[in-house]
């Protein structure tokens, strides 16, 4: 879950203040005659003038204020942790003050910012992790807004090696997207950034759970559906650990791919053995390196399939080691190393 952890800077004074003062820190590193120049476009801007309606009560001119400090925002900038996490989270209450959070504009923005707040160089990555968090946080638990900002975060976790820290779990998202106001494409792509999150930091078990969930998001017998049905295979294939292939089966868009080299190889697994699986390499020679595949790590999991094949016939009963070794292809001496 993301925890709540907001730390508030800039936020005494009026309206006018206090975007003065992030005009003053977004501009603080620009050279003197731009950063004059700047100041002096922001007081045209937010200063009203004689006769009109305070900024309290011009939302527009408000509004125009803030875009104002938005084009200005082109990085973290030049300032403490604790200065970056309070001018972007000031920056943020503006934004979801001024706009409704299902307009156009507030997308705009705010896709700008995530944009800002995930481009390299990642220096400061716990404060790019807080100030997005702060941000999830905020906005309405049913808003589509919340699609673009957790992915953001889920970008800036996986660059950092920082996955755990989400503490992400398959309750969550399934609640999420169920409270999310999005479309049917935009749960998948969502469902597959997760999944590239998980590869991306050498998870691949936990990227394969989702991987299921991400495939029958997809129409089955879409392109986008065979494509991933056929990559949800070969992950389940390269799982050294992996040996429930079952779930797979229950997949229409993997059903789907019946006819692909792949989903011959996932039956081999399920239904056959070793003589089986040489065959199958012998009729698919470059299949292997096509899907960056391991032929060792292949046999050590149809030897370990067929022997728990083997032991589930033989219970209640002796399991000779001569029957062990002709169906691992192994020899005799080799048995006790395959039982333990």
């Amino acid at each position: 879950m993301v925890s709540a952890d907001s730390v508030s800077v800039f936020a005494e004074g009026t309206f006018e203040e206090q975007i003065q003062e992030l005009v003053d820190y977004a501009t603080r590193s620009s050279p003197e005659d731009e950063r004059a120049t700047a100041l002096r476009l922001f007081q045209d801007i937010a200063k009203p003038a004689e006769g009109a309606k305070p900024n309290e009560k011009d939302q527009e001119r408000r509004r125009n204020a803030l875009i104002f400090v938005l084009d200005q925002t082109k990085s973290l900038g030049d300032g403490s942790e604790q200065e970056i996490e309070g001018y972007f989270n000031l920056l943020f209450s503006h934004l979801l003050t001024l706009w409704p959070t299902d307009s156009s504009e507030i997308k705009h923005h705010i896709s700008s910012l995530l944009g800002v707040l995930t481009s390299p160089p990642s220096e400061h990555p716990s404060v790019r992790y807080r100030v997005i968090s702060n941000l999830f946080n905020a906005t309405p638990r049913n808003s589509a807004l919340r699609l673009p900002i957790y992915t953001a975060l889920l970008q800036v976790a996986a660059a950092n090696g920082e996955l755990e820290t989400l503490r992400l779990s398959r309750k969550d998202v399934e609640q999420w997207l169920q409270e999310w106001d999005i479309s049917r494409e935009e749960r998948s792509q969502f469902l597959k950034s997760i999944v590239d999150a998980f590869i991306q930091s050498g998870q691949p078990e936990t990227a394969y759970h989702y991987t299921l969930s991400y495939v029958s998001s997809l129409p089955s017998s879409s392109p986008e559906g065979q494509s991933a049905a056929i990559d949800a295979i070969a992950l389940a294939l390269r799982i050294p650990s992996l040996f429930d292939l079952d779930p797979l089966f229950k997949l229409d868009a993997v059903v789907s791919a019946k006819d692909h080299e792949l989903f011959s190889l996932l039956q081999v697994f399920l239904n056959s053995g070793l003589p089986e699986f040489y065959s199958w390499l012998e009729s698919h020679p470059a299949v292997l390196e096509k899907y960056e595949l391991d032929r060792a790590q292949l046999e050590r999991k149809i030897r370990l399939l067929s022997f728990a094949s083997l032991g589930f016939a033989h219970v209640g009963h002796d399991l000779p080691y001569s029957e062990v070794a002709s169906t691992l292809q192994i020899d005799l001496s080799q048995v006790e190393k395959w039982a333990n």
